[in-house]
């Protein structure tokens, strides 16, 4: 039987109804667990064991009432440092932040507590997010429970160490070039980006996404139920859905599959990531769904152009702080935002036009499928002391040619774990979709958990 921190949060909120275990006895337990492994992990930030305890002995008495707030009464979970939660500061992973209280919880946070969820804390992030890394100026840097020697991942970093470490089996990150599914590729997790807009967000920004990150398709999928609520803030949202997120069973055969394995441009994709998405598709096409190669896409100018853009967008930022919390920010992310000092105006709509036509392309090749199967990231978890898979300023998103097409266009894209490399780090499968199809993404991705190999215990 596994432990208490490593049962689902479906299997969690059954035994809470059946009353057979008690929120307040799975918190301890997870407690217990943050305690023994977040030393080397390093995965919080506002850890706040004593209002979990109060959170699981409210959840208690509801479910001896039989009145629970919602889907995820009692379950254990983190938010990503960048969603606010009132009262706490936002500092954006970055020393250059100024520690204000935030006046109200983001509404990722607002619909969880909403539904009774037990926030132990906060998860960690680089700074502004603009990494695939845990490295930050403000926080720890947090490491991978697979490999406490490797990056987790970013910029849901802490996410993605909290969840393969067990804290629970509920984690929120957010997503706009793949700080959702990389770090749940390199940590063997699901990792949901949903359709852009399914999952209000504040301050939302085109690309950018809120969404779950768990061990199984199926918390992802609860999750979802509570996190796609309805919240005016967000007024690129997308309008009141009644999609039926527990409905996971799908036919696979006849499924129109894309494989999709050179992204046209970044890093090469290494032997094994290939070979592992390829087994997929291959185990896809044995239950009887139809498999056909994706031509590259993705274009030098496209992700330049993009590069291009964020630069500008983060010097835009930076060059408003004054001069002595300027000089806190990590020095690759200031190196990086530099390059948009002298960028004209000309130049910097040239980049911010590469996002209409990495959408654009995205769509037309991948309209004829269903799915779209590809690796989630080229290669594994790079050292947890670099910044990025590239380790260069100059080269920042080498590694985002399979991920970031999907924020810009809009599609939903989930990572699941398709196996292990040689030295025994997970490899990422991404599943996309069509615009606005986020259940049959999710619907794909519980196919093939039924159709893999049993994977590895957690570390």
């Amino acid at each position: 039987m596994p432990e208490l921190p490593d049962l689902t949060a479906v299997e969690l909120v059954a035994r809470y109804r059946a009353k057979t275990l008690s929120p307040v006895e799975v918190t301890e337990a997870v407690l217990a667990r943050v305690e023994a492994r977040e030393p080397e992990l390093h995965a919080l930030y506002a850890y706040d064991p004593r209002g979990a305890r109060e959170d699981a002995k409210a959840s208690e008495s509801r479910w001896h009432a039989g009145e629970p707030l919602g889907p995820i009464d009692g379950v254990p979970l983190t938010l990503k440092e960048n969603i606010a939660t009132r009262g706490t500061p936002v500092p954006l992973g970055t020393a250059a932040t100024s520690l204000a209280p935030a006046p109200e919880d983001a509404p990722a946070g607002a619909r969880v507590r909403e539904s009774g969820g037990v926030l132990l804390g906060k998860t960690t992030m680089p700074d502004y997010g603009m990494l695939t890394s845990g490295l930050s100026s403000f926080h720890t840097a947090s490491r991978n429970p697979w490999d406490t020697t490797r990056t987790p991942g970013g910029s849901s970093a802490g996410a993605g160490s909290a969840a393969a470490a067990g804290y629970g089996p509920l984690h929120v990150g957010t997503d706009i070039g793949g700080s959702i599914r990389l770090p749940a590729g390199w940590c063997g997790l699901v990792g949901l980006k949903p359709s852009f807009g399914r999952v209000p967000v504040d301050p939302p920004f085109l690309g950018r996404v809120a969404g779950p990150m768990t061990r199984t398709v199926a918390d992802t999928a609860l999750l979802m139920s509570v996190l796609s609520g309805v919240d005016g803030r967000d007024h690129l949202s997308l309008p009141p859905s009644s999609l039926d997120w527990a409905s996971l069973s799908a036919e696979v055969k006849g499924l129109r599959i894309g494989l999709h394995l050179d992204p046209g441009v970044g890093l090469p994709v290494l032997p094994e990531t290939i070979a592992a998405v390829t087994e997929a598709a291959r185990l896809f096409e044995a239950a009887g769904a139809v498999v056909e190669p994706v031509s590259p896409f993705l274009r030098r100018e496209m992700l330049d152009g993009l590069d291009t853009f964020w630069r500008v967008r983060a010097w835009s930022d930076m060059s408003a702080l004054p001069e002595e919390r300027r000089a806190k920010v990590l020095p690759y992310i200031a190196d990086w935002a530099a390059g948009g000092a002298d960028v004209s105006g000309v130049d910097a709509y040239r980049g911010f036009a590469q996002i209409d036509a990495i959408a654009v392309a995205t769509l037309r090749a991948t309209e004829r499928f269903d799915v779209v199967l590809s690796p989630t990231c080229p290669v594994s978890a790079p050292p947890a002391d670099w910044p990025s898979p590239t380790n260069d300023p100059r080269r920042p998103f080498e590694h985002v040619a399979f991920t970031v097409p999907y924020n810009m266009s809009g599609q939903p894209a989930v990572s699941i774990n398709c196996g292990y490399t040689s030295d025994d780090q997970p490899i990422g499968l991404q599943i996309s979709g069509r615009r606005f199809a986020d259940l049959d993404v999710l619907r794909a991705a519980a196919a093939y958990e039924t159709l893999r190999s049993t994977p590895r215990p957690w570390p």
